[in-house]
């Protein structure tokens, strides 16, 4: 039995504001249903202020909900007549405004109502959760702490995990199972320090950036340049990562630190750039407002222009800066180690202010690691997890050779080149250490120990979790075959084959399609059952577009032909095996990935699965037996036996190349089977996907029969379509090439030219998906679509 468990029935969200309602907005999306609470409004519905808040959740960007109509399962509520609804929350989350002295006051008010089993729980970015649980019954102290979502919630994987002094370890365990498994969240534990991990190195970070911007007379678009992709950060870098995040909060985050780390050696930093003060007093504060380090008019972003601004008027100008040819020619190093020593002895400006930002950030890190963390791993996790780094600070100084890394700093920091005047820590100063983290753990510098990852029991879900630098890596299994496109696999002495694809992006093309057939063939033979899966996203963009591409200049429909026959038997032979085929679908499935998983006996999707049949963006249809599912669900969910009212929306999602923004929304839009499984943590989807086809292995997995009595919409239901698309052709809502793919599209949904009513086989329609793919492919139009796609990555409208 297992003690740490934690029952989560209903949740109460306090404080609808930004954070709060997307708080509670992902709690609905992972089915926990949730109360969201505010001030009653003082005119109209008491509940005005949440019921806004609600209807804001449908207009954001990026989507909050997983699917707008999880909108409507929000409870709205407010203080002054709900807070009895509390009693019945098994957690209750704080996100209201970083003022100590309201939230105190708001806990004193709540108390009274919270159960002698619900945990309590502040979403604050950096407060003192000690000093917030002063203010609770000491009976609530042991099942209080903080849980900081990063914003949005939805999207960023990072919750830090803060427990005050006596908070139960029990509670932690199962709220850090909770938030795994039901919310998909990464959880790093935090100590009590202010700003916790994420954001007291990230805004340090940040300030070191600004500092050395304007110490090396860099415009703000070349930082930017600098500190984004090219050295593993987001494309939002650091000056557009203010503007998002909004420059008055930026300067609120900076404040708290500054009144609150009196005694950190780098406290003559923690203020506000002059020009961040500037731009917060003249109201441009970011995208928020339009402005703000850069300002968007029409389609061009121009960059605030220093010249101008120090005239007394901010101005901006276009962005010409970029990364200078030697700092370029740096970044392509084969080894970090490489590139740090060309960085630092380079004269070039860009690469000195590269040098001097990374050496203030690893000092900072190492001196705090001890207070904040317990140990490397949890800041290298809180910054690629909460900040969007492919490295943590830790795993790039390791990867850059540790050693002589730790000895530039500390010659820096001699000469008085760094912003810090303290020594390094004489852990990371010890000329033998080679690294923080290795096969052992991470190191901790409060017991001078390596810590091994957590062993709670939600962690052996994760079959191949996300490592830091140096870590031990999980087994990669056994292999049963493996060819240059595929590999077929199992873990252990596990009876559950596993088909992984080796192609860019997880194309589909003729050596994937052999593959298919060949693993299929495999597991009847040896195994239980059968599951494809990606190490890594996406799940398949779909059908190899070069291959077809080449097909096409050849000019021989019947290779076109035979490539689509083969495509097809191979996503039937999944759906026919006799072992059930599980697909596992995270980030993409589009095209022919989606057709794939289409056919399976029971896809297991990852929460964020953008799931679409997209082929007409290219000027094609889909043709692995898509539509003929599409047909196929169509005619089974017939209310009354009318199929053209289930085909129209069928219709209209494919020829407009609709794709879902979630898993949910593809269960809405019929891509995925009610029946299907939706998992929230990505790192867990094996695990389930392995579960679900040894539990349909189990129960005497057959085959579905061939479907010989598929009922058809027939040619009026494609002449009704038609005539809708005549009318978008006349209003120039299309182009005639659109509409030529549309009627081919509705043809070959409708079962072709026979009479409503009649009944057809699968077969049947996989001819007329093939019959009207070849024609479409050897239009010039649709030629030019796919050669504009290939060339640009982006679709052509001709």
């Amino acid at each position: 039995m297992n003690d740490s468990r934690l029952l989560i029935r209903r949740a109460a969200v306090l404080g609808a504001g930004v954070m709060g309602a997307q708080i509670a907005a992902h709690l609905t999306n992972a089915g926990v249903d949730t109360v969201l609470f505010d001030l009653a409004a003082k005119d109209g519905d008491p509940n005005g202020i949440v019921l806004k808040a609600i209807d804001n959740l449908k207009k954001l960007s990026p989507a909050p909900l997983a699917d707008k109509l999880r909108a409507g399962a929000i409870t709205p509520a407010n203080y002054d007549r709900n807070l009895d609804w509390l009693k019945g929350c098994d957690l209750i989350i704080e996100a209201i405004a970083e003022r100590l002295d309201w939230k105190r006051d708001l806990y004193a008010k709540i108390a009274p109502y919270v159960s002698k089993t619900a945990v309590l729980a502040s979403n604050t970015s950096g407060l003192s959760i000690n000093a917030l649980a002063d203010v609770l019954d000491k009976t609530l102290h042991h099942r209080f702490c903080g849980v900081h979502f990063f914003n949005p919630p939805r999207y960023m994987h990072l919750v830090e995990v803060i427990p005050c002094a006596k908070t139960d370890t029990s509670v932690l365990q199962g709220l850090e199972a909770f938030l795994t498994t039901t919310l998909g969240k990464g959880v790093v534990f935090a100590k009590d320090t202010p700003n916790f991990i994420g954001n007291r190195i990230g805004v340090f970070s940040m300030l070191a950036t600004m500092h050395h911007t304007e110490r090396f007379k860099l415009s703000y678009d070349v930082v930017d340049a600098l500190t984004g992709p090219a050295i593993g950060h987001p494309k939002s870098a650091t000056y557009r990562t203010a503007d998002v995040v909004g420059l008055d909060t930026m300067g609120h985050v900076i404040k708290t630190m500054q009144d609150t780390l009196p005694n950190d050696p780098w406290h003559s930093y923690f203020k506000n750039p002059a020009v961040l003060d500037a731009l917060i007093a003249k109201g441009a504060l970011g995208q928020k407002t339009g402005a703000g380090f850069f300002r968007k008019i029409g389609k061009d972003i121009l960059v605030l222009d220093p010249a101008g601004f120090n005239q007394g008027s901010p101005g901006y100008a276009p962005q010409t800066g970029k990364v200078s040819d030697e700092v370029a020619a740096i970044l392509k190093l084969r080894t970090p180690a490489e590139q740090f020593d060309k960085l630092r002895v380079s004269a070039d400006p860009q690469a000195q202010f590269l040098w001097a930002m990374q050496r203030d950030l690893f000092h900072y890190a190492a001196y705090w690691l001890g207070d904040i963390a317990a140990s490397a791993r949890d800041i290298d996790f809180a910054m690629r997890w909460g900040y969007g780094w492919k490295l943590g600070p830790f795993e790039t100084w390791q990867a850059a050779d540790w050693a002589n890394v730790a000895k530039w700093i500390a010659e820096d920091i001699a000469a008085g080149k760094a912003m810090g005047k303290t020594p390094l820590p004489a852990w990371a100063s010890d000329p033998k250490r080679t690294g923080v983290h290795d096969a052992a753990g991470s190191y901790s510098a409060a017991t001078g120990k390596q810590v091994p990852p957590s062993a709670v029991p939600v962690y052996r879900r994760q079959l191949f979790p996300q490592t830091v630098l140096g870590a031990k890596k999980p087994d990669t299994g056994r292999t049963i075959f493996e060819t240059d496109d595929a590999r077929l696999w199992a873990l252990g002495g596990d009876d559950i084959a596993i088909l992984s694809f080796k192609s860019k992006m997880h194309t589909i093309g003729a050596g994937v399609l052999d593959a298919i057939v060949r693993a299929a063939d495999e597991a009847e033979r040896a195994c239980k059952a059968l599951v494809i899966w990606q190490d890594s996203e996406p799940f398949s963009v779909g059908a190899n577009l070069k291959e077809a591409g080449a097909m096409l200049q050849s000019g021989k429909a019947a290779d076109l032909d035979g490539f689509i026959m083969r495509f097809q038997q191979s996503t039937m032979r999944v759906k026919h095996a006799l072992v059930p085929v599980v697909a596992a679908v995270r980030g993409m499935a589009l095209g022919g990935g989606c057709e794939l998983q289409m056919h399976s006996a029971r896809t297991v999707a990852a929460l964020e699965s953008y799931i679409g049949l997209v082929e007409a963006g290219v000027g094609l249809l889909p043709a692995g037996g898509g539509l003929k599912e599409l047909a196929l669900r169509a005619s089974q969910h017939a209310f009354g036996g009318d199929v053209f009212t289930s085909l129209k929306g069928y219709f209209e999602m494919v020829a407009m190349a609709k794709t879902s923004g979630s898993a949910l929304e593809a269960k809405e839009m019929g891509l995925l089977r009610h029946s299907d499984i939706l998992v929230f943590h990505a790192d867990e989807l094996l695990h389930v996907a392995k579960a679900e086809a040894n539990a349909l292995a189990e129960s005497g997995w057959r085959p579905p029969l061939p479907d010989r009595q598929i009922v058809a919409a027939g040619d009026v239901a494609t002449a009704t379509f038609k005539a809708n698309l005549v009318n978008m052709l006349e209003g120039r809502f299309i182009s005639e090439h659109d509409m030529e793919i549309a009627t081919r599209i509705a043809d070959t949904l409708c079962g072709g030219q026979v009479e409503r009513g009649s009944l057809i086989d699968e077969q049947w329609l996989l001819d007329l998906e093939r019959k009207h793919f070849v024609a479409l492919a050897l239009n010039p139009k649709t030629q030019a679509r796919i050669a504009h796609t290939l060339t640009t990555g982006k679709p052509l409208r001709n």
